[in-house]
């Protein structure tokens, strides 16, 4: 049995014409407000000053995009940016250790006692471990 698997999923399909379901929207709601202060302000010049930075706005949401993701995601991005906690780690401010780490070498080294082995001794303890290998044969020699 074979299934057709979906390709090109983050493609937004094509509603509107040549537009996605949010570029329609957004175009649509730039439109819109545009429109709201042209019919309201009575000054016609001053509705379309305040009107071109909205269309701007509208037509860089539609279209516009940010190191190849759309341009709301850079609102979003900002937003949380600017309303987030910021943590400055160029002004960290310097620990001074306790203890450095040669006084820590010094420290442990007193604490522990390495028994010195002179030759004898050492004849002494591989005369002992061979004794003992002979007491105690392995499994295999049997």
């Amino acid at each position: 049995m074979q299934f057709q698997v979906p390709q090109f999923i983050e493609v937004e399909d094509k509603i509107f014409g040549p537009l996605t379901l949010k570029q329609f929207i957004y175009l649509a709601g730039g439109a819109g407000m545009c429109a709201v202060l042209y019919m309201f302000i009575p000054f016609k010049i001053v509705a379309i000053i305040l009107a071109l930075p909205i269309a701007a706005f509208a037509l860089a949401l539609a279209f516009w995009k940010v190191n190849g993701k759309p341009f709301v995601d850079y609102i979003e991005s900002s937003f949380y940016y600017t309303i987030g906690s910021k943590l400055y780690t160029w002004k960290k401010s310097e620990k001074k250790p306790v203890n450095t780490p040669v006084e820590e070498a010094k420290k442990i080294g007193s604490l522990l006692q390495i028994p010195k082995l002179s030759q004898s001794r050492l004849k002494d303890l591989t005369w002992s471990l061979d004794i003992k290998e002979s007491l105690n044969p392995t499994e295999e020699q049997k």
